[in-house]
């Protein structure tokens, strides 16, 4: 099934039919933003029994959830997977908005807190944030900026390649960004690069990959990169630089070799061409006291669409963490079916 950008998605209070088969999606209503109205979508498979563990996936930058085998394997690990598409992002893209575009990343802190909220009230007493790229960027600063609770707004992260740092040399990281703050400031709007196409051509099935997704929704070449995203992100990399203090155990996992991101390379198919692995792996200590690194071997920046080497082997760390801090002593117990907000 092939969405446009501006395709807005069904409105629906309860639980409905995703377009992933096996599926199914509620949708979230948001306050307005910059943008005007929005809305989030929490998505999960149907029919299964509800256990007490649950994780809540965040995706990455011009992406949104499609990857149905890694909501197989948290099942296999005892949890419940929840998927979340952001604001302007995927399913949750309305007609009237700009595609994934968000000038202040502090603003998916609203869906985050929902969804979350949504399952601790649903009975989930274990929650697990799992983020790939911006999303492991954006579930970080979330998660500090939550810090101190008596009762954590989740039990652990899991990041998936998260985007910590600008994969370009000292002159965009540097001169290019103070530029682009200011223009982030007066046009946020404005668009100031485009994705490289070439990872997104790697993976995709029509191009010779081994995956299937809707290119409307995740187009190789992205939407345009804004410069009040851009702005927001780098503010957010030099939070992460100066050192955040995330209260939970952080597993921070990267391919073990980077690759170049602006052309054509025969190591596509094993590498992270998108993000530096030495940035990640640098930057990662500086999330929180409690940080493990994972280097897969043949990864590729979202690991969980790696060759099947490399992906069993980020799977299998994930679960080998996952089970070490926070070892479930009974059996995972099933919960009643959870019912939608605002149903009685």
């Amino acid at each position: 099934m092939t969405h446009g950008p501006g395709t807005p998605p069904a409105r629906h209070a309860q639980w409905h039919d995703d377009v992933l088969p096996g599926w199914e999606a509620l949708t979230l209503d948001l306050r307005p933003d910059a943008q005007g109205p929005g809305v989030a979508t929490l998505v999960r498979r149907r029919g299964v029994p509800r256990l007490e563990r649950a994780v809540l996936y965040v995706h990455g930058y011009v992406d949104y959830f499609f990857q149905a085998h890694l909501g197989e394997a948290w099942a296999a690990m005892g949890y419940d997977f929840y998927a979340l598409d952001l604001r302007s992002y995927g399913r949750s893209l309305l007609a009237h908005q700009r595609p994934n575009d968000a000038p202040d990343l502090a603003v998916h802190a609203e869906e985050l807190d929902r969804s979350v909220r949504l399952l601790r009230e649903w009975g989930h007493t274990v929650v697990v944030g799992h983020g790939h790229s911006t999303g492991g960027l954006l579930l970080c600063l979330w998660a500090h900026e939550r810090r101190g609770r008596a009762e954590p707004v989740v039990d652990a992260l899991v990041l998936n390649s998260p985007w910590l740092e600008l994969n370009r040399g000292w002159f965009d990281r540097v001169v290019t960004t103070r530029a682009v703050d200011m223009l982030g400031r007066v046009a946020p709007h404005t668009v100031v690069s485009q994705l490289q196409p070439h990872y997104g051509r790697g993976l995709h099935r029509e191009t010779g990959g081994p995956w299937d997704y809707d290119l409307a929704w995740k187009p190789h070449e992205g939407f345009g990169v804004r410069a009040g995203f851009i702005r927001s992100v780098r503010r957010g990399h030099r939070a992460v630089a100066r050192g955040l203090a995330v209260d939970v155990p952080v597993l921070v996992c990267t391919s073990d070799a980077s690759g170049p991101a602006d052309r054509l390379h025969e190591a596509l198919d094993r590498t992270d061409s998108v993000l530096a692995v030495e940035h990640m792996v640098e930057r990662a200590p500086r999330l929180g006291p409690d940080v493990t690194i994972v280097q897969v071997p043949g990864g590729v920046h979202d690991l969980a669409l790696s060759s099947a080497p490399a992906r069993d082997r980020y799977l299998a760390d994930v679960a080998r963490w996952v089970a070490e801090r926070l070892p479930a002593d009974p059996p995972p117990r099933r919960l009643s079916e959870p019912r939608p907000p605002g149903c009685p």
